[in-house]
């Protein structure tokens, strides 16, 4: 346990102190251990934190130092304003690469080793609680990368509205390795400049296209039907159909792809790297009620239908990611306002989702964080178990 404590520390080490040398009582890694334990143990807030620090000091001096006592809120929030997110998320990070390395050299399986291009998932989610106006305006709007076999954020960035996220995604790029990765990206981030610096990166990519490039996918639904039309297979579709029950509902999915037609190359060539395009049409039944969704993608990837599938269903992981931030977090309740501290704790709570996930137990994350607060060993074993 020692020596993983001081890994701890040394990841922490990277964060940059902003404070004034000499006028500090509190070390900053002390702050940040305190944080990210008492994130997993249900505090939502700085607030929450201090209380947290409060009831488990003798706990928290175990792993260290808290000879000053536990930071007031103003504290806690003052050091997340001025710490940089990018060395904090760097810090977090390495800690969890930590804990893969001692979970690979604990384990004789090699079965679970991910040989294929993973997944990431780049999405943005709206802080809602964040904002300074009356209007409730100018909430922070945060971009962030998933990846979803492993259930980490490899990174995230922070704009101050939506329509900011196109600008946001080649920073987020800038963070993170998406060597071997494929990238999904909604439509907004249909960006040629995009593509072209995923494929630069040594990425591929798999683009929503919706009417912010009316032309593309015109083409692109007009040769779906086409072939639709005409029989799939002799114009080169391949296709797969899933069937699935989920909340009350029926679903069936079908998903469709082939390499791009010559009669589309003037529109793809502009998208660097692109070699096929995709359709995935989800048809829903509630009762007597149904519901027909159709998309559209372009891909730098082979047409490979299973592969899209699968794509395809998992950029929408992050929605469920979003979902977890918001009712078992409750981000969008939060009220912190600068964009550091705002960030930082967004991040924070991302982390410990993945840190709670890879415990196997059969209970919900909210039923986790819970029982981590309540059960110090159990609080233990997610900060430092392999």
């Amino acid at each position: 346990m020692a020596s993983q404590i001081d890994v701890f520390h040394e990841c922490f080490d990277q964060v940059s102190d902003p404070r004034v040398a000499g006028r500090t009582i509190h070390p900053l890694n002390s702050i940040l251990f305190l944080v990210v334990a008492a994130v997993i143990a249900g505090a939502d807030g700085p607030d929450e934190i201090e209380s947290f620090g409060g009831e488990k000091l003798d706990w928290l001096s175990k792993f260290a130092d808290f000879e000053a006592g536990i930071p007031s809120h103003d504290t806690i929030t003052r050091v997340l304003s001025l710490i940089k997110p990018a060395e904090f998320q760097n810090a977090l990070l390495q800690w969890h690469s930590h804990l893969c390395e001692l979970a690979h050299a604990s384990s004789d399986c090699d079965s679970k080793n991910h040989t294929g291009p993973i997944h990431v998932a780049i999405d943005g989610k709206t802080v809602r609680g964040s904002y300074t106006d009356a209007e409730k305006s100018n909430a922070i709007h945060i971009v962030s990368a998933w990846a979803t076999e492993h259930s980490v954020t490899l990174g995230q960035t922070e704009v101050d509205s939506k329509s900011n996220e196109i600008t946001a995604i080649p920073e987020l790029l800038d963070l993170i390795d998406v060597r071997n990765s494929i990238v999904t990206l909604d439509a907004m981030g249909c960006q040629k400049s995009i593509a072209e610096k995923i494929i630069e990166e040594g990425g591929d990519y798999v683009f929503a296209v919706k009417d912010n490039h009316p032309k593309l996918c015109a083409a692109i639904a007009d040769y779906f039907e086409m072939a639709h039309n005409e029989g799939l297979k002799d114009h080169g579709v391949r296709t797969i159909t899933t069937l699935g029950k989920q909340a009350g509902r029926d679903e069936e999915r079908f998903y469709a792809t082939c390499p791009i037609p010559e009669a589309l190359r003037e529109l793809t060539d502009q998208w660097k790297g692109a070699k096929s395009i995709c359709q995935a049409n989800t048809c829903t039944t509630r009762g007597d009620k149904q519901s027909s969704d159709v998309r559209y993608y372009i891909s730098s990837r082979p047409a490979r239908v299973r592969e899209f599938s699968n794509c395809a269903r998992k950029h929408w992981g992050i929605e469920s990611m979003h979902w977890v931030l918001d009712v078992v977090f409750h981000e969008d309740s939060s009220r912190l306002r600068t964009k550091n501290a705002t960030s930082n704790m967004s991040f924070a709570r991302r982390f410990v989702t993945t840190l709670l996930k890879r415990d196997t137990r059969k209970k919900s994350l909210k039923r986790k964080r819970k029982i981590a607060g309540w059960n110090t060993d159990f609080l233990e074993k997610l900060l430092f178990a392999a």
